[in-house]
């Protein structure tokens, strides 16, 4: 048999309050957060959780990502970076590690294939991981802890709060928007709104891409 399930993640500020779901049907869901995270560990935290909630059946598990990055990462990237010991072709270390690691763990044996979804575009599956994501993320904006799903198998025993999850995003003081000589990188800190932010996750969408990568190419356009 075939399981789908859509995986989603939420960040209020990225980073700010997050949260993750992964949704195969009313009775078969999860959710969680932290309160401090982005929207790639959201990512890939519900992708993790839901091969780990899934890890004790034999079935092929059809994952609904509306996140190029996750599926690229997954997919694409993942093997190479292994065999540099964990870093990017530039020699950077590889974002979100420790997710990527366990997601490695996690995918071990198993029988598996990644579909892209659009976001925000009605599909059923990605909008109830996504409602439940950001309803995961808008409880660490109120100070409570996400309540959580059912799992995949109602009443299994489930993790304790905080289990497994990744270390908070430390605070730090806001860099200025640009540090670096002449000839450098620049590394470019911008704060979007959610309609702004919505409006840019939907051109990264039609065009296939990351939301960073879809801003780069309006600049290229002038």
């Amino acid at each position: 048999m075939t399981i789908t399930a859509a995986a989603d993640g939420s960040a209020l500020g990225n980073p700010g309050p997050a949260g993750w779901a992964w949704y195969i049907d009313d009775d078969r869901w999860d959710s969680g957060g932290w309160r401090r995270g982005t929207n790639n560990m959201g990512e890939l935290k519900a992708v993790l959780e839901l091969f780990r909630a899934t890890a004790g059946v034999d079935d092929d598990l059809v994952v609904l990502c509306d996140s190029r990055y996750v599926i690229d990462s997954i997919t694409k990237w993942m093997p190479g970076w292994k065999r540099k010991g964990w870093r990017k072709a530039d020699g950077q270390p590889v974002l979100n590690v420790d997710l990527m690691q366990e997601l490695d763990a996690a995918l071990a044996g198993r029988r598996y294939r990644f579909e892209w979804v659009k976001g925000h575009a009605g599909h059923p599956l990605n909008e109830a991981a996504d409602e439940r994501a950001r309803g995961a993320a808008t409880a660490y904006q109120r100070g409570a802890e996400a309540e959580g799903g059912p799992g995949f198998a109602p009443g299994a025993p489930r993790p304790a709060v905080g289990a497994s999850r990744p270390e908070p995003v430390p605070a730090v003081a806001a860099p200025a928007l640009f540090d670096a000589d002449e000839d450098d990188d620049r590394v470019l800190t911008l704060r979007l709104g959610p309609n702004e932010w919505r409006r840019v996750r939907a051109l990264a969408d039609e065009a296939g891409t990351s939301p960073e990568d879809a801003v780069r190419a309006l600049l290229r356009r002038r």
